[in-house]
């Protein structure tokens, strides 16, 4: 027997890049951008967001399920998220030794527009049984909606539960999709930028919203079953998740800390133990707006670590709310298995205030470790650490 330990054998992304993870990564490589201006007819103004092609999308559900009009568009496109995922690994969905935990954090709220729609169809539990359920597993899923730090802490809750032993599999997926209630939210707080985002850039003036449905499987795995995954799968089989942590400062409900004092205790909590020398970058949670982009430099630079590459992906997807975590982990796995850092799209004109390195080109890398950073409302922060490991041949 080998010793044990938490793998990622599948992964799939939803998006208006594409479908799939490969598509998406291929065109977030090549520096495209999913960002357009919309309009919702019952909102006075337009908005810059990434939006899903809703006929595409319907046209692949349809494909995999006759009794297409039963589910939403957050359902539909989170279930097929986890099949594409799930053709890259032999696990069993519907085994009581797998578990679904979905992060969202609006899910169905766009029901609510119609006064005579289902009650529980609104209730995120009930959209998470919808999912588990199609794949046929019987296992109460966990819905995890924390805020924009929902996928970070949905991954935290997928290693804890392997580790404890209690499952074998588990398939994490977070998924939001936009109506005129979400957006009419962030237009109250004047958050949206007219224009395609800038993360960290000295003209940064707010964000943009944007759809996906992620899924990362996680499995516990043998070392010498990671070996031969690894040789099936290619090298991102050989990822994991090594550590993840949660603080909450609850300095307000909506602005974070001026101090970064939440973002700041939670890198310090996954860099426990780790040389920073072999962290290839800092995918940060990177909205673009004026509050939340100098928060993360401060908890960057209180950390130590303003000298390391910093990225964002906002400007591909804008902010996708509880799949965030999921999309940009899975983007920046893929990137650090090619052994490249991604840029940050929108970056053009460094902020004196800022003090800390962002990434403006693709930039090679032979770096084993990443650190993926979230924040989100009421002060609550979440930082992940990522790493390949080399498998003997």
């Amino acid at each position: 027997m080998g010793s044990v330990t938490i793998s990622i054998s599948g992964d799939s992304i939803i998006s208006a890049l594409g479908f799939g993870a490969a598509e998406n990564y291929t065109a977030v490589k090549a520096g495209h951008t999913g960002l357009r201006q919309y309009s919702f007819p019952s909102l006075p103004e337009p908005f810059v967001a990434s939006m899903i092609d809703n006929e595409a999308l319907d046209r692949r559900f349809a494909a995999i399920c006759e009794a297409h009009d039963q589910f939403t568009k957050p359902e539909k496109a989170a279930i097929l998220s986890i099949s594409d995922a799930a053709k890259q690994t032999p696990v069993d969905l519907s085994s009581p030794r797998t578990v679904f935990i979905v992060s969202t954090t609006k899910g169905n709220v766009h029901l609510l527009e119609n006064k005579d729609c289902n009650t529980d169809a609104v209730y995120l539990w009930h959209s998470a049984a919808k999912i588990a359920g199609f794949f046929g597993n019987t296992n109460s899923p966990v819905v995890i909606s924390n805020a924009c730090i929902s996928g970070a802490c949905a991954q935290i809750e997928a290693q804890r539960r392997l580790s404890s032993g209690e499952f074998d599999c588990a398939i994490v997926t977070g998924v939001d999709m936009l109506s005129p209630f979400i957006v009419a939210g962030f237009q109250s707080f004047k958050a949206l930028s007219a224009n395609p985002c800038r993360p960290f850039d000295a003209n940064h003036d707010g964000l943009n919203l944007g759809e996906a449905a992620a899924t990362i499987v996680f499995q516990r795995q043998e070392t010498s079953d990671i070996r031969q995954m690894t040789e099936d799968r290619g090298q991102e089989a050989n990822c994991q998740l090594v550590t993840g942590a949660v603080r909450n400062d609850a300095n307000h409900i909506s602005g974070p800390s001026r101090t970064g004092e939440g973002s700041f205790r939670a890198l310090k909590a996954v860099l426990q133990s780790v040389d920073t020398y072999d962290i290839a970058f800092i995918n940060a949670h990177g909205t673009a707006t004026v509050y939340n982009d100098s928060m993360e430099a401060v908890a960057i630079e209180r950390a130590g670590l303003q000298n390391l590459p910093v990225n964002g992906l906002k400007g591909c997807f804008g902010h996708t709310l509880g799949a965030a975590g999921l999309v940009e982990s899975i983007i920046s796995l893929h990137a650090l298995a090619d052994g490249v850092i991604l840029p940050t799209l929108g970056f053009e004109h460094g902020d004196d205030d800022l003090q800390i390195n962002v990434n403006r080109s693709l930039t090679p890398t032979d770096k084993s470790m990443f650190i993926k950073m979230l924040s989100g409302f009421g002060g609550c922060n979440a930082a992940l650490l990522f790493r390949k490991t080399k498998t003997a041949k």
